[in-house]
């Protein structure tokens, strides 16, 4: 399953296939022209009080997972997004996008462990 994480602030590759930003909001001082997006799947995202919950704090990493998968999986647009995201895998390389400074506590590596799991199932 070729699906990899990627700040949106690295510079743009051809090998990333299909790239999909997973923020609810649009990153500072990128334009829509250098972002190369396919889609942004805002309902990817997690909500606006478990972001905020959350704060980037890295000791509350494991609980946010936790929270954040609860509600991907209480979400239908979330589960079809995954479906989607999972059958473009399948044909290419998917990146998902995210701005967070953080490479390691982040939505989009809660996202796409999420994502694996799933499949892994399936």
């Amino acid at each position: 399953m070729p699906i990899k994480i990627k700040r949106i602030y690295e510079a743009y590759n051809p090998d990333d296939g299909q790239r999909i930003l997973v923020d609810r909001i649009w990153p500072r001082g990128v334009s829509k022209e250098a972002a190369h997006l396919d889609e942004w799947l805002k309902e990817l995202a997690p909500s606006t009080d478990l972001r905020d919950w959350f704060g980037h704090i890295p000791e509350r990493f494991d609980e946010f997972c936790e929270r954040y998968h609860a509600e991907l999986d209480q979400n239908p647009t979330a589960q079809a997004d995954i479906r989607q995201i999972l059958e473009k895998s399948r044909s290419g390389q998917v990146t998902l996008l995210y701005s967070a400074k953080d490479t390691e506590h982040n939505q989009a590596v809660a996202l796409l462990a999420y994502i694996q799991k799933k499949a892994a199932r399936a």
